[in-house]
């Protein structure tokens, strides 16, 4: 019994020794922690920054697209039907004639000239659904406003 007094005695009495060397890590850890709050707000502040190139990237091309000199108005696409997956054919206005497209992922080809509009570009057929979707929103469709 006295030996395992003698080794527990000791013991006992370093306890305070080792939980203050054990807390002492802990202390310098909480002293060279870094701020949260400072860390987030620079976060938000760089991803503000990227959002903002972001958009003036896309003001910029917008306004940069406008200075090539086309006339977009000398030719409207009246109509487009899609026949395949990558095919289409187009009826396109241009100098008051309309011509036929018939458009592939590698070629485009005239299918037809009409000498006389087929369809008028200013009032497209319309169907049920363009009506009833025109009569939600309050809005009227015009050719140049399709971007098919």
């Amino acid at each position: 019994m006295r030996r395992i007094l003698a080794f527990i005695l000791p013991v006992i009495a370093a306890l305070p020794a080792l939980a203050e060397e054990a807390a002492e890590p802990a202390r310098d850890a909480a002293r060279n922690a870094p701020d949260t709050v400072g860390t987030i707000m620079s976060l938000g502040v760089g991803l503000l920054a990227v959002v903002a190139v972001i958009y003036g990237c896309a003001w910029l091309i917008r306004r940069m697209s406008g200075l090539t000199g086309m006339n977009n108005s000398a030719i409207k696409v009246v109509s487009v039907l899609a026949i395949g997956a990558r095919e289409r054919i187009a009826l396109v206005e241009v100098g008051g004639q309309q011509i036929l497209l018939g458009i592939t992922p590698s070629t485009i080809r005239t299918l037809q000239v009409f000498d006389e509009p087929v369809v008028d570009a200013a009032n497209p057929p319309s169907s049920e659904f363009a009506r009833r979707l025109q009569g939600m929103i309050g809005k009227s469709w015009s050719a140049s406003e399709r971007k098919d």
